[in-house]
């Protein structure tokens, strides 16, 4: 798990393509790697990658399928500079919102402009994945807790202090920039709460609808 709050900006060192996936070495800039171990897990652009090699200047992952259709991750060659967070442990100060790591879908930014000293984005999400984004919530966009200011259908805004975007990928953003999104796992386990014992019966049959709301008490319009 961890808390969306980047430590630190590497960059991609080495891609190599391994039977239809891949693995990746990255140089991790100015985080620390003292207390990193085999097997532990370090937030890579919002993607949860388990450390399988050290070098003393990073760490080799590897990116499985499954990440790769998921995420930006193959779309990143030698030099593509990521944002890194280790895993989180008892002591850590929860600044962000809890992040798996785990991505649900590759957003892209639609529009960039300045306010003030801060820079304002709005991007799109997947349509799939609309529902799960709410107004002064909170989502992850390539591994930075970020709180949504305003929604409109699938595309959503945020507002972006100057520490931000100095500590992190994003000023490097544009229109047509893809980048990794994860919705706030809460809003998750509530859609499939919400169906009840419905969340046993087949996908195409459990989605929730107007109906099933008006059915289950939710909606008395």
């Amino acid at each position: 798990m961890f808390t969306g709050i980047i430590e630190a900006m590497g960059k991609v060192s080495q891609v190599q393509p391994h039977s239809g996936d891949l693995r990746l070495c990255i140089e991790t800039g100015g985080l620390g790697l003292d207390d990193v171990a085999l097997g532990d897990s370090i937030a890579t652009n919002g993607v949860c990658l388990t450390v399988v090699e050290l070098t003393g200047r990073g760490y080799w992952a590897d990116v499985s399928g499954e990440t790769l259709m998921h995420t930006t991750a193959g779309q990143w060659q030698p030099g593509h500079t990521v944002n890194l967070e280790k895993a989180l442990t008892p002591q850590t100060r929860l600044g962000g919102h809890i992040v798996s790591g785990h991505v649900d879908g590759i957003g892209e930014v639609v529009k960039r402009w300045g306010d003030a000293r801060s820079e304002r984005f709005r991007l799109r999400a997947p349509d799939e994945l609309a529902k799960y984004i709410a107004h002064k919530g909170s989502i992850t966009v390539d591994g930075i807790s970020l709180t949504v200011n305003k929604v409109d259908g699938a595309e959503f805004e945020l507002n972006i202090v100057p520490h931000t975007l100095k500590c992190t990928t994003m000023d490097g953003y544009k229109a047509g920039t893809q980048v990794n999104l994860e919705v706030d796992l809460l809003a998750r386990y509530l859609e499939r709460l919400l169906l009840g014992e419905r969340a046993a019966e087949p996908s195409e049959d459990s989605g929730i609808s107007l109906d099933f709301l008006t059915r289950h008490g939710f909606n008395r319009a």
